[in-house]
């Protein structure tokens, strides 16, 4: 699975907004600056997550980005998949909507469990636990294994 740098921009953006006090809204320069996002790709993916109903936008002096619900109930999956689309694709193709002969049929079952897995993982995570650094522990457990942080 990779993580395009659009999922990690709107992850990061999300979770500065996460860390925003007295849900006040945040410029997208500051968001930017503090993230070390390009501005004009972050204008186009705040953009995106308004659209997807997971931050507000509120013009005028004051104005910026905010969340549109609370950081507790906003996962990381939901964000990804506001600004890539699903989790898991094969060529571009939803895994269910494949369909393998030979000794290739194994691989559709392969695909499903581990987008099940990636589900699994990113439903489970919302904002406010990575705001809070605080992983849940079957998350946590997962980066414990032998090799876990190792490129082979």
């Amino acid at each position: 699975m990779r993580i395009s740098a659009r999922a990690d921009y709107a992850v990061r953006a999300a979770l500065q907004l996460a860390a925003s006090r007295d849900d006040e809204p945040l410029k997208a320069e500051a968001i930017a600056a503090a993230q070390d996002i390009p501005h004009k790709f972050l204008e186009g993916i705040l953009n995106d997550m308004r659209r997807g109903g997971l931050v507000l936008s509120q013009r005028g002096g004051n104005g910026g980005y905010r969340l549109a619900k609370p950081a507790d109930s906003i996962s990381i999956a939901d964000v990804i998949r506001i600004v890539d689309g699903p989790l898991v694709s094969v060529r571009g193709v939803r895994p269910p909507d494949l369909s393998y002969t030979g000794p290739a049929e194994a691989l559709l079952p392969l695909w499903i469990a581990l987008r099940s897995n990636v589900r699994e993982i990113l439903d489970g995570v919302s904002l406010a636990d990575v705001a809070s650094a605080q992983l849940p522990e079957d998350v946590s457990a997962l980066t414990d294994a032998p090799g876990a942080w190792a490129n082979p």
